[in-house]
């Protein structure tokens, strides 16, 4: 077999130098939405409502990439892991979830692997948020010691039921992770008060909310579940599954006031109707 002619070896060099290359880091905040999946098919009983009460029981399951001048934060991991995708089939689904792409595909389209990830942070243990949570496994892993204790438990393995810890599969490469572990608290992910991980317990024992401070958007809060539906606030429903609702209850009141004195938008992670119209990746929010 001949040999590659000098350019043909200088092209694979540099082909492969554009394969390594780390993104380059934005001047400021970058919030890119990604698509991990829909909900569809439940009743808003569970969740304290009435017929006729919600404008739509659907919900959409977003996952974040939040990317700082001094790394990049993935926040929460979707409803399905990647895995189901490998025999090609799409969509994916499981039960009430549909997912019609897979996480890590969209993170390559805007340069990035999970490598490239400083920091994962999920909003509390349920399945719909942790699918892919062990992809994370090289990043530093922040989490609230009381959601991290009663991830690692010991359990029934059949406990998936909704309200209970997800599938323990989903963090088994956590285990070893390099981890940050809050004690009931809020934390600065970046030092500079742009990326604050906010305590918000009563969903689950270490839930957490995120606050960003984006320069053009503004602030953002992204409530994990600390609310499923607008309607919640409106009818001042909890459902009947958190861990403990009093807790939810004071962390919503601390939230409201929180947003009300930032100025910041709430988003409702699960909400559809705002959902669906936020710009996704590879579009961002700065």
């Amino acid at each position: 077999m001949r040999k590659p002619t000098a350019p043909v070896v200088l092209a694979l060099a540099a082909l492969a130098g554009l394969a390594a290359a780390k993104p380059q880091p934005p001047k400021s905040l970058h919030l890119y939405v990604l698509d991990c999946g829909t909900i569809t098919g439940v009743s808003g009983d569970s969740l304290g409502f009435k017929p006729g009460e919600l404008a739509t029981t659907n919900m959409i399951t977003p996952c974040y990439l939040i990317v700082h001048p001094r790394g990049a934060m993935i926040w929460d991991t979707g409803e399905i892991p990647d895995s189901a995708f490998q025999n090609g089939v799409r969509p994916a689904k499981q039960g009430a979830f549909t997912v019609d792409q897979p996480l890590l595909p969209q993170l390559a389209a805007i340069g990035y692997t999970p490598a490239d990830i400083t920091y994962l942070a999920l909003s509390h243990y349920h399945g719909d948020h942790v699918a892919n949570a062990s992809l994370f496994a090289g990043s530093t892993w922040i989490v609230q010691k009381a959601e991290r204790d009663a991830i690692f438990a010991p359990r029934p393995a059949n406990q998936k039921k909704l309200g209970s810890v997800a599938d323990p599969a989903y963090f088994a490469a956590l285990a070893h992770s390099k981890t940050i572990l809050l004690n009931g608290e809020d934390h600065d992910v970046f030092g500079d008060g742009t990326v604050v991980i906010k305590f918000t317990p009563g969903h689950t024992p270490g839930h957490q909310s995120l606050f960003l401070k984006l320069a053009r958007t503004g602030p953002v809060l992204l409530s994990g579940d600390l609310y499923h539906y607008p309607e919640e606030i409106t009818y001042k429903r909890i459902p009947s599954f958190d861990w403990n609702k009093e807790e939810t209850a004071k962390s919503r009141t601390m939230i409201e006031e929180f947003v009300k004195q930032n100025h910041a938008q709430l988003w409702i992670q699960h909400d559809y109707t705002a959902g669906i119209k936020r710009k996704k990746a590879p579009e961002y929010y700065d």
